[in-house]
């Protein structure tokens, strides 16, 4: 297994705040395991991170993909010692946290059953708050983490949210206000990274190991279709791309590829997803012209020559852009306790009770158009 940890060293201010908000409760220590990342950050109760640590579970690369029954068991085993060492890292106590919040859905059930459901018991033990945070939601507010944006990542702004199991255009309004404009009708483009890599040989995961072989190719060798490329509105289709990719493999059947042919293979498919995508952000902006701000968010977002892409379009439209550091693109800890915050300012600024959601279970499916409930008067429904 892979383990990471860091800590802030320096207090940032928060942005967003409202000097009417009330206080927020911290610090929060929050948990993410919706798929094959287990993650504990703790963040103070202005967003700083006072501690992180991630654990990326290796035992998925002989399958090819993340076996679900795998990832919650490893979760089961890792929770308990990655919270205790998180805590350690950040100086606190259990009794010190004020807020324990943890990923509730979307994504695969066991993952989300095992860590909620480890929150749940820790905030029922310890007496504290339990805030469920929608995944979605946790990368779509990550760009509002303090320092990430100069001046702040203000509402309204177009993200891009790019990842193994996502790929969708969202307006974001506000805290719990979400439009979906667009989204893919068949593979997600990190699916796609991840079937292509695997075509080529190449393991998994593959986005990485995708995106590196391709540094060696042309992107212009070899031609592909551009699916949806013009079209009106902002969806994606991916399928029909990775489908051109195994016809052009086709002729060599086991035999070894060439090195230059996959490497121009893997950069002619990754130019062809850039071009894709940021013609669909083009459509996008179209359907969302009050926005001053684009960001992208997710695993594939770390991709060097997507950002450079979403860069041109946010330049061409005289937008700011902006994409999380990589160990906020892929799946973390930081962005579950900072969605949480936000969550518990939005219901301060309301005027609302502060959320404690220990009813609330996992959810496999948790559409972003749903949360508007949760500052509904009436109780979000179990």
């Amino acid at each position: 297994m892979n383990l990471s940890n860091s800590a802030s060293e320096h207090s940032m201010p928060d942005p967003t705040s409202s000097t009417h908000a009330a206080p927020m409760p911290g610090p929060v220590l929050a948990i993410e395991s919706s798929c094959d990342e287990t993650a504990c950050a703790i963040l103070s109760a202005s967003g700083e991170c006072l501690a992180q640590r991630v654990v990326s579970q290796d035992g998925h690369a002989d399958f090819g993909g993340v076996v679900p029954e795998i990832a919650a068991r490893a979760h089961l085993a890792l929770l308990p010692g990655l919270v205790q060492a998180t805590l350690q890292d950040a100086g606190l106590t259990p009794q010190q946290v004020g807020l324990i919040a943890a990923s509730t859905g979307p994504g695969l059930i066991g993952g989300l059953i095992v860590g909620s459901g480890f929150a749940k018991g820790m905030a029922l033990a310890l007496g504290k708050p339990f805030v469920a945070v929608n995944h979605v939601e946790a990368h779509a507010l990550t760009a509002r983490l303090p320092g990430l944006v100069p001046g702040g990542a203000a509402f309204p702004y177009l993200l891009l949210l790019v990842s193994g199991g996502h790929c969708q255009c969202i307006a974001v309004e506000g805290v719990g206000r979400y439009r979906k404009l667009g989204g893919t009708i068949d593979d997600a483009a990190g699916e796609a990274f991840d079937k292509v890599a695997k075509m080529l040989g190449l393991g998994w995961p593959g986005g990485p190991a995708l995106e590196k072989l391709a540094r060696e190719g042309d992107p212009t060798a070899i031609p592909l279709p551009r699916p949806l490329m013009g079209r009106e509105g902002c969806d994606f289709s991916f399928s029909g791309l990775k489908t051109a990719i195994a016809q052009k493999l086709a002729p060599y059947g086991q035999a070894p590829l060439p090195r230059q042919f996959a490497a121009d293979l893997a950069a002619s498919f990754q130019q062809a997803v850039a071009d894709v995508v940021a013609n669909r952000m083009e459509h996008a902006l179209r359907m969302m012209p009050e926005a001053r701000l684009l960001v992208a968010a997710g695993g594939v977002a770390a991709n060097t020559v997507l950002r450079a892409r979403l860069e041109d379009v946010a330049a061409r439209h005289g937008l700011q852009f902006a994409a999380p550091p990589l160990r906020l693109c892929t799946d973390n800890a930081v962005m579950v306790g900072w969605a949480a915050l936000e969550t518990c300012r939005e219901a301060a600024e309301r005027g609302l009770p502060q959320p404690d959601d220990a009813a609330l279970r996992p959810r496999p499916r948790w559409p972003l158009e749903d949360m508007a409930a949760r500052f509904a008067p009436q109780d979000i429904p179990a």
